[in-house]
């Protein structure tokens, strides 16, 4: 499992990442990644998470962008000093990959949109790792 940290404005987004064996099948190149996300929000205004962007690189060359409302299906409001947490995953064909985006975030106080980064982080199936 690796985790990484980025923080926008206030808002710290944490992924930790994790190879899914038991659902994977690396003789059919399908490899099964979770990642769970933390965003805390240590600002001093609530914020709702709008949007999601992410761009997700498998080793073969594949980049698939996904864009879209909110996350799993929800907008979170976050006020001062909380936080939210989701998982989710993706699939690989080689095993080795790595992901990054951002969340377009609303400020409840004035309107003000901004995009909060999501850290850059690696995939890769435990056994190549050698």
């Amino acid at each position: 499992m690796t985790t990484t940290t980025e923080i926008t404005q206030g808002v710290k987004v944490t992924v930790k990442t994790e190879y899914k064996l038991e659902y994977s099948r690396p003789l059919q190149m399908h490899h099964v990644f979770t990642y769970h996300i933390t965003i805390e929000n240590n600002s001093d205004y609530t914020v709702q998470l709008l949007r999601r962007h992410w761009n997700i690189y498998d080793a073969n060359g594949t980049v698939a962008e996904v864009e879209g409302e909110g996350v799993i299906g929800e907008q979170p409001v976050i006020g001062p000093g909380e936080r939210h947490e989701y998982a989710s995953g993706c699939h690989l064909k080689s095993g080795i990959g790595k992901m990054r985006g951002s969340y377009l975030m609303e400020r409840f106080l004035d309107g003000k949109k901004f995009r909060v980064g999501i850290p850059e982080f690696t995939l890769m199936a435990p056994y190549l790792n050698n």
